[in-house]
């Protein structure tokens, strides 16, 4: 097993992709309710991920904006699941994306490099220029472009679905 990409990591392979990003540092928050004192200080679609599973132990990460709410009963329909989804384990988690619980986020498609996780990004969110999310920690928030942000995940093997998810 390789060991999980740091921010650094991350900071680094953007880099190299020419992609524009910004990262402000602030204390951990593990909480949508915990970031919201950032909000005037860091502009854009702040994120809310969602890591779940079906029956055949499909994973999907959901991208969501912070105040959508996602139907866990129906969002199987949506996504292509093989049945309703529940939460996906802390352990695989980290296998798949390299993060604990809290510092979830779509950045976490750099540490997937046996494919194993769908990557949904919410309709809704994806109508803002600016994404937010943590580049893997929950002490910072990393700031990119909706475009660079698929251009990203597009460059670590993955092609994230953009659906209508949030109620």
């Amino acid at each position: 097993m390789t060991t999980a990409k740091t921010a650094e990591d991350l900071f680094r392979y953007l880099d190299e992709l020419g992609i524009a990003h910004k990262t402000k540092t602030h204390p951990p928050v593990f909480t949508v309710a915990e970031s919201v004192s950032l909000r005037d200080e860091i502009p854009g679609g702040h994120t809310k991920n969602l890591f779940v599973k079906d029956k055949k132990d499909n994973f999907f990460l959901l991208t969501v904006e912070e105040n959508a709410s996602v139907d866990l009963k129906t969002v199987h329909t949506i996504i292509g699941a093989a049945s309703k989804v529940s939460f996906g384990k802390p352990e695989k988690l980290m296998e798949y994306l390299g993060v604990v619980p809290g510092s979830v986020t779509a950045f976490g498609a750099i540490n997937d490099t046996g494919k194993n996780v769908t990557f949904v990004l919410d309709k809704d969110l994806m109508e803002h220029d600016i994404i937010n999310g943590h580049p893997l920690s929950n002490d910072a928030t990393t700031s990119i472009g909706r475009d660079d942000l698929i251009r990203f995940m597009e460059a670590t093997g993955h092609t994230p679905l953009v659906l209508k998810v949030s109620g």
